[in-house]
């Protein structure tokens, strides 16, 4: 019989054992995204660009044919990781591309968390590649979008079939955190969920003002 013990399990994630990769959150891609609400979509990935800065998670950003078709990069996202490198490619597979792929070697984390438009494309093709070669993936659904529901859902099935993990944004804030007691981060996760975490976000704004009262009994 097994004994349990209060250690977190390995297939979690931790703000030290993954990288996160940002992929072609461009203008011309969001035009024809219709599985989610373009505002909901830009709050779901600040949600997690501002969860990775606070938390220090090394970060890949790039885009597809920038200058030429798909338009900039959200603009959130320079404004989170100002100076940072964005890759610009030719190729629609992210993984694909020379130095994307020496970008994640220097990083050298075997754990992979995506994010990007659209899920069929842009998502699909680093996932089941970097799949191929070893690593582990967990792809952000909800900061994910297509060109319709159909688009998106075969495309998360696909990948799960293959052995992508799928979460959420606020999962995934909430699991770099994990225990309300880390009092260095406390502060960090709070007010980004106050400001992007919807329903639960405004819960912790009016727990607070009326009761004085926070997660974790802070």
């Amino acid at each position: 019989m097994n004994k349990a013990t209060a250690v977190a399990g390995p297939l979690l994630l931790s703000p030290t054992d993954h990288a996160l990769v940002l992929i072609d959150f461009q203008s011309q891609m969001a035009f024809a995204t219709h599985t989610i609400d373009i505002s909901a979509l830009r709050n779901n990935v600040s949600l997690i660009a501002k969860g990775a800065a606070g938390f220090k998670v090394p970060v890949v950003l790039t885009t597809v044919a920038e200058k030429s078709f798909s338009g900039p990069m959200f603009p959130e996202l320079p404004s989170i990781f100002p100076n940072q490198t964005v890759y610009d490619r030719t190729s629609m597979n992210t993984w694909e591309d020379q130095p994307v792929i020496d970008e994640i070697n220097r990083i050298g984390k075997q754990r992979l968390v995506l994010a990007g438009l659209w899920t069929s494309v842009c998502i699909v093709g680093p996932a089941l590649s970097a799949l191929d070669q070893g690593f582990e993936v967990y792809v952000i659904t909800d900061a994910c979008g297509d060109v319709s529901v159909e688009a998106h859902e075969r495309a998360v099935s696909r990948m799960v079939q293959a052995g992508a993990v799928p979460m959420t944004s606020v999962q995934y804030l909430l699991e770099l955190q994990r225990d309300w007691a880390r009092g260095e981060t406390y502060g960090l996760t709070t007010s980004i969920a106050r400001d992007h975490a919807g329903g639960y976000g405004i819960g912790i704004q009016y727990a607070k003002a009326l009761f004085g009262v926070q997660e974790g009994g802070h």
